[in-house]
C-alpha cells in the first residue's frame, strides 16, 4: 500500500507540473511573434536551465541536511508567484528573466521530491516506485501542453499563465497540510560533514546515467522549444494541434513508466536504458524527416516510447546510488543537473540551427548525438566496481 507521503507528493507534483506544462506550447510561438530570433527563443528556455544548473547541487545537499519539506513548499510557492509575472511580461528580456527565476524555483522542487520518494522506496522496488512517481510528471507534462493550447485558443494566453499559478499554489497547500514535519521524514541518517560528491561523480554507473540523461534531455529541449515553431511556421498548425504533438510523446512516456518500472526491478536496467536510447534517437530523426502532422506525431511517439523504457531504469539506478552513499538529494540533484544542461544545450543548439541553417536539420543532428552518446554510456556501465 502506498504511503500518505507518496500520495501527497504524487498529487502535489502532478498538479504543479501540469501548470508548468501549460506554457510549453505557448512560449516559443509567443516569443517568435514578438520578433525573437531562434537564439533568443533558445535563451528563454535556456535561462530556466542555467539557474537550475547552478542551484541544484546546493538545494540537493541542503535537503539532505535540513529536510525535504521546507524546500518543496518554498519552491511550489515561488512557482505560483512567478506564474503571474508572465502576464506582466512586455518583451523577450522579460521572458528570459522570468524563466531564470522559474528555474530557481524548480531547483527546490523536482530533485528534492524525487529524493523524498527515494527515501521511502523499499529495497528491490526502486524501478516500480520511481516509475509510479515519474508517471505524475510525464502525465502532467502531457496534459499541460494540451490545456495550454486549448486555454490560449479559447480564452487567451493570460488565462493559461494564471491557471499555471493557481495550480502551483494548490500543490503547495497540499504539501503544507499533508506532508509530515521534517523531524519525521525518512532518511534522517544523512552525512553533512563529508558530503560524498566525489563518490557520486566517480561512480561509473552514475556517470553513465548522467551522460544519457544529458543526451536524452537535449532532445527534449529541442522538442519543447522548436517543435512548436517548426509546426507553426512550416505546416501552419494552430496551438491546439501543437499542444497535441507536444503532449503525445510525454503521455506515452507516462503510460509506460509503471510497467517499465516493474520490469526494471526484474530485468537488466542497463539494457533498458540502452534500448530506450535507440528509440529516442529514432524519434528525433523521424521529426526531422516529417512531411506533416502524422510524421511529427510518429516521431514524438517514438521519442516518448524510448523515454518510457529508459527513464524508470535510469532513476532506479540513481536511487540505488543515493541510498548506498546516504546522499539521495545529491544524487537526484546531479541527475537533474544533467537534465538542465541538456535542455540548455538542446534549446540553444536548435536556436542556432534555426538562425543559420534549416530548423528541420537540428533534429537528425540530435539523433546522431544521442546514438554516439550510447557507446561511452555502455563503457561506463561495464566499469562498475564490485
Amino acid at each position: 500500500m502506498l504511503s500518505p507521503v507518496f500520495v501527497t507528493l504524487f498529487f502535489s507534483i502532478f498538479i504543479a507540473v501540469t501548470g508548468v506544462g501549460i506554457v510549453v506550447p505557448l512560449l516559443p510561438v509567443y516569443a517568435h511573434d514578438l520578433g525573437a530570433s531562434g537564439l533568443a527563443i533558445g535563451l528563454i528556455f535556456g535561462a530556466f536551465s542555467i539557474s537550475r544548473t547552478f542551484l541544484l547541487p546546493f538545494f540537493g545537499r541542503m535537503s539532505d541536511e535540513k529536510g525535504r519539506k521546507p524546500f518543496i513548499l518554498a519552491g511550489l510557492f515561488a512557482y505560483g508567484l512567478i506564474s503571474f509575472l508572465f502576464i506582466a511580461a512586455r518583451g523577450v528580456s522579460d521572458l528570459i528573466l522570468i524563466r531564470f527565476l522559474h528555474g530557481a524555483a524548480s531547483a527546490m522542487v523536482m530533485p528534492v521530491a524525487q529524493a523524498y520518494i527515494g527515501d521511502i522506496t523499499p529495497k528491490g522496488k526502486e524501478g516500480l516506485f520511481m516509475g509510479m512517481f515519474n508517471m505524475s510528471m510525464f502525465i502532467s507534462l502531457s496534459l499541460g501542453p494540451l490545456m495550454g493550447g486549448i486555454l490560449s485558443a479559447r480564452m487567451g494566453m493570460h488565462w493559461a499563465f494564471a491557471t499555471m499559478g493557481i495550480m502551483a499554489f494548490t500543490g503547495c497547500m497540499a504539501s503544507l497540510f499533508f506532508l509530515p514535519p521534517r523531524s519525521m521524514e525518512s532518511g534522517r541518517d544523512r552525512t553533512p560533514d563529508h558530503y560524498p560528491w566525489k563518490a557520486l561523480i566517480t561512480d561509473p554507473v552514475f556517470s553513465g546515467i548522467f551522460l544519457y540523461r544529458f543526451a536524452y534531455t537535449c532532445g527534449i529541449g529541442m522538442i519543447w522549444c522548436f517543435l512548436p515553431v517548426l509546426a507553426h511556421t512550416r505546416f501552419a498548425m494552430e496551438s491546439d494541434a501543437i499542444g497535441i504533438l507536444v503532449m503525445s510523446g510525454i503521455f506515452v512516456s507516462g503510460l509506460l513508466n509503471i510497467p517499465m518500472g516493474w520490469l526494471a526491478d526484474r530485468w537488466n536496467r542497463k539494457a533498458m536504458v540502452f534500448i530506450g536510447g535507440v528509440l529516442v534517437a529514432a524519434g528525433m530523426a523521424a521529426i526531422g524527416m516529417a512531411e506533416g502532422f502524422s510524421g511529427l506525431l510518429t516521431g514524438c511517439i517514438l521519442f516518448g516510447t524510448g523515454g518510457g523504457i529508459s527513464v524508470p531504469a535510469m532513476t532506479a539506478m540513481a536511487v540505488e546510488t543515493g541510498k548506498s552513499l546516504k546522499a539521495m538529494g545529491g544524487a537526484m540533484s546531479l541527475l537533474t543537473m544533467a537534465h538542465s544542461m541538456g535542455m540548455l544545450v538542446g534549446s540553444l543548439g536548435a536556436g542556432l540551427a534555426m538562425d543559420h541553417m534549416n530548423l528541420s536539420s537540428a533534429f537528425p543532428m540530435a539523433a546522431f548525438f544521442l546514438v554516439t552518446s550510447l557507446l561511452p554510456m555502455a563503457i561506463c556501465f561495464r566499469m562498475k566496481k564490485k
